[in-house]
């Protein structure tokens, strides 16, 4: 049939016998009954018995033809991918989407049951509702000790216990790559890879918008859609009368590719168009992954099957011309318990706050600016229409576990009973640290960004002594005199490691404080902004101004904060030494420094208090003194 010929000619299996994956593989004998057994379609054929569009079933199973060639232990490593696309402008701005692909599979006896090919390593059943397996309101997964999970699509009609086993299908390669011989891209991917491979010029002005819309049109015959495609000729000698002068043949040359693509993709009498045989591969064009994956599929504990972004690939990085250097985010370490939660990409968008900022960037949050991490035109600037977020029965049950995550203040319980052991105010200055000469500094510096009075995750805020020893909803933080017991300690020396990790030093130090008593020290040392001077005899930067900022600024203006491009204000050097636009901080000028000028406008989301400002003032006029 000619759309299924045309396909296969120009698809990765052109060389492989359309008898080896429709037959199979087999004796001589085996594959003469089983073609023997094909003697209907041609009956059907002499009697007209067919609609179209045609669309190919009882396949051989993949694990009969695909895995033949291609056993999925073999794909046991991640690969980096560029997509390449163009934007709809009159320049055809090129840009390049980096991703890692990861394709997982192998053995779990070499630890590879990961990944995209996880589905095909594990026995997982689901249930499809057409011929085509666009719809699967239910998916069962069994486990290695025979426990079933199930998971249904909250807006479909389908009852676990209803479910006729018999009707089940159990995924293979096909149920993803269905249309891997003969795949049919759209028409922004054909005409993309033309303008990459410079068949189709990027000089030609606004050429990739102009192409993809008269691909798009629905035509009534195929004698109609080479008319119209090859009037764009006439559009540019009309619109770009100049560069048609010179460049006519650019013009010409691309509209015979846009009609080539026409006419491998789309056939009239066959009535086969872009959308009559979807592609599961992705989730852009066709819902594909998001058969299952679409967030609305839940268990009985009401967890989704994953929806995120790095489940199957990292989160893609978008980069234009001007950007000569794409970095990809590979998250490695723990993460937080809201990202534990199955539906964490349903809820991020109602969650997210400055805590963020402890592992990503977070300028133009929600926004397509592709500034930082949160800014990302590969996931906001699109609609993915079939993800289930705005589902009404989902939405409800969200709500529920929002609450869960959502950071919260605790009731302020007695402070905990000091040790009997517990050394006097004057021991605590010794040799024992106390919370205001040590301790709170090293909390404000790790710790602040998570547990402050301003975002207190877990109900837990480290940033005074008091909220300290009051603890979170899990509890004390700190046992007087019990350091092993700690939950604080427990939590940073644990074998998961932590996001604010102190050093083995720091580690040390707050054993040896909590050992000693947990005391909060004198007043006239504590880490709160003071009347502090240094050696110099005026207010500097160890007498008081980073103790300013370690409080009000540190949670953007740290070394990863979402405003560390303006300034860094964690050490003195850092400081001094601001952004690439120039110094924050003008020695011995306040009124010409600009942390000063942005400071005493107002509203800014770290704003000082008035007498931190003033402190600030009199230290940069003084010289901005380290000591």
């Amino acid at each position: 049939m000619p759309p299924e010929y045309a396909a296969y000619s120009v698809s990765p299996h052109a060389r492989v016998d359309c008898v080896e994956c429709h037959i199979g593989k087999s004796f001589i004998a085996t594959r003469i009954t089983r073609k023997a057994g094909d003697f209907k379609h041609v009956v059907d054929l002499v009697f007209s018995r067919y609609e179209y569009p045609i669309h190919a079933g009882n396949l051989r199973p993949a694990r009969d033809t695909c895995e033949l060639c291609h056993s999925p232990e073999k794909f046991s490593d991640d690969s980096l991918r560029e997509i390449k696309r163009y934007s709809d402008d009159e320049a055809n701005t090129a840009a390049s989407i980096y991703l890692i692909f990861k394709t997982g599979g192998g053995s779990r006896r070499e630890g590879l049951g990961k990944g995209i090919h996880w589905h095909i390593e594990n026995p997982i059943f689901y249930l499809p509702l057409d011929t085509l397996e666009q719809k699967i309101p239910y998916v069962r997964i069994v486990a290695d000790d025979g426990l079933m999970t199930e998971y249904v699509d909250i807006e479909s009609d389908v009852k676990p216990e209803t479910v006729d086993p018999n009707k089940l299908k159990q995924m293979d390669c096909i149920t993803c790559h269905n249309r891997i011989t003969h795949f049919t891209p759209q028409p922004e991917e054909a005409v993309d890879g033309l303008l990459v491979r410079g068949l189709i010029s990027t000089s030609i002005p606004d050429i990739r918008r102009k192409a993809v819309d008269v691909l798009r049109v629905q035509y009534a015959s195929s004698q109609q859609a080479l008319d119209a495609i090859s009037e764009l000729t006439d559009y540019y000698q009309q619109k770009y009368p100049d560069f048609y002068t010179g460049n006519g043949q650019l013009v010409k040359d691309a509209v015979t590719e846009i009609l080539g693509i026409y006419s491998q993709s789309i056939f009239h009498d066959q009535k086969v168009t872009w959308d009559t045989h979807p592609s599961n591969i992705g989730h852009e064009y066709f819902p594909g992954c998001m058969r299952c994956h679409d967030g609305k599929h839940l268990n009985a504990k009401g967890e989704a099957i994953r929806l995120e972004c790095n489940l199957c690939h990292s989160v893609p990085v978008v980069a234009g011309p001007d950007k000569f250097v794409a970095n990809i985010e590979i998250s490695r370490g723990p993460e937080p318990k809201s990202h534990m939660n199955p539906n964490w990409i349903n809820l991020h968008r109602n969650t997210f706050d400055l805590t963020c900022a402890a592992c990503h960037k977070m300028d133009d949050a929600g926004g397509t600016s592709n500034t930082s991490f949160c800014s990302n035109s590969a996931c906001h600037g699109s609609v993915w229409k079939y993800v289930g977020f705005d589902a009404p029965a989902l939405r409800e049950i969200m709500k529920e576990q929002l609450k869960e995550l959502i950071a919260f203040e605790v009731t302020p319980a007695p402070k905990p009973a000091q040790a009997a052991t517990q050394p006097s105010s004057t021991e605590s200055t010794g040799a024992v640290p106390t919370y205001a000469d040590t301790i709170g500094v090293i909390f404000l510096q790790r710790c602040s960004g998570c547990h402050s009075q301003d975002v207190t995750m877990n109900g837990l805020s480290l940033t005074t002594y008091q909220t300290l020893m009051t603890g979170g909803i899990d509890g004390p933080a700190v046992i007087s005199g019990d350091p092993e017991n700690s939950l604080i300690v427990k939590k940073v020396a644990g074998a998961q490691p932590h996001f604010a990790q102190l050093t083995p030093e720091e580690l040390d130090l707050v054993k040896k404080w909590i050992a000693g008593g947990a005391q909060e020290g004198p007043p006239a040392a504590q880490v709160t902004p003071t009347a502090d001077t240094g050696e110099t005899g005026k207010t500097s930067w160890q007498g008081g101004i980073q103790a300013i900022f370690l409080n009000s600024c540190v949670m953007c203006h740290g070394e990863s904060g979402m405003g560390a491009e303006a300034a860094i204000l964690t050490s003195y050097q850092n400081a001094l030494i601001g952004s690439k636009e120039g110094a924050v901080i003008i020695p011995g000028n306040s009124q010409a420094s600009p942390l000063v000028q942005l400071q005493s406008a107002g509203g800014h989301s770290g704003q000082l208090t008035n007498e931190e400002l003033t402190r600030i003032i009199e230290w940069i006029n003084a010289g901005a003194p380290e000591k």
